[in-house]
């Protein structure tokens, strides 16, 4: 594993665990050019699943696409980057839950979605702005009504 610090390939596990999750192990490393420690995770490996796409393109499932826009709808949120983590670990525990192959995209978005409304009501009004791709004010309120009856 390489330093993410100096680069080096010289990094030993220094300490090794379950994550919270207990479908991964979080292992602690140590560089021993530099000193430095960090953290990593390992998971297993699973069949690649695709994504269909709105316009019907198929993708290559990319947890880094939730994450982004998770990170992008809490923007100068009191959101911890912690309970980040915990949401885009919980909507990809709901995808390969579905053991599907293929799976469309708008289901991956409803799972966000479901979690963001329960996560902060102005990241939820931000990533829905995103998801429903609003095309003007009315289909906006009643978005905003929806978050504040909730």
């Amino acid at each position: 594993m390489k330093c993410p610090f100096c680069g080096s390939d010289n990094t030993r596990v220094i300490d090794s665990r379950p994550a919270d999750d207990n479908t991964s192990i979080r292992r602690r490393r140590m560089c021993d050019e530099c000193n430095k420690r960090f953290t990593t995770y390992e998971k297993v490996e699973t069949i690649p699943l695709i994504v269909i796409k709105k316009d019907n393109n198929r993708e290559q499932y990319d947890r880094a696409k939730i994450e982004a826009g998770v990170l992008r709808a809490c923007h100068k949120r009191p959101v911890s980057a912690q309970t980040i983590q915990e949401v885009v670990d919980k909507v990809e525990t709901e995808v390969f839950a579905l053991e599907a192959k293929e799976i469309p995209s708008n289901t991956i978005g409803e799972f966000v979605m479901n979690e963001m409304s329960k996560l902060d009501p102005v990241a939820y009004v931000r990533f829905a702005s995103v998801y429903r791709e609003f095309k003007d004010v009315d289909t906006f309120m009643e978005e905003l009504k929806r978050a504040i009856n909730s």
